[in-house]
């Protein structure tokens, strides 16, 4: 079954970290060994799995996607976000990762984050934890 995380009210560009919001959705499913999928529905934010120990790390992704993708370059799109669109496209509006023995698999270091390039608005995230039904064995 399909959850949400509401997010209320972001900033201009950010990381949230989501990561407790997602393990205790995965918690409350009770499933012990499968995957949980992440899907962000909107065309400028994006999720990632990424260092969650230094929040410096965050800082510097968006300032490189800044240099990367910079808010103003002449674009076409009319709306004056089309730097939000690509930065969304480049980072992904997908992640998942294995469960097993009920806990998430993560790194040591790695969080959740919901990635805003277009706030303030009010956004979700989708979460579907989905039990394993089979095994592969390798002979």
């Amino acid at each position: 079954m399909v959850k949400e995380i509401f997010i209320s009210s972001t900033q201009k560009r950010q990381f949230i970290d989501i990561t407790d919001k997602v393990l205790s959705l995965v918690r409350e499913s009770g499933i012990e060994s499968g995957i949980c999928f992440l899907y962000v529905p909107h065309t400028t934010a994006a999720i990632t799995i990424n260092e969650n120990a230094d929040h410096s790390v965050q800082k510097d992704i968006l300032k490189e996607l800044e240099k990367i993708v910079p808010l103003d370059d002449n674009y076409s799109h009319s709306e004056g976000n089309a730097a939000a669109h690509i930065k969304s496209t480049l980072s992904g509006i997908t992640q998942y990762f294995f469960i097993q023995d009920g806990e998430a698999k993560l790194g040591t270091w790695q969080g959740i984050f919901f990635c805003e390039f277009d706030g303030p608005r009010r956004r979700q995230v989708l979460v579907n934890v989905v039990n394993e039904d089979t095994t592969y064995e390798a002979k």
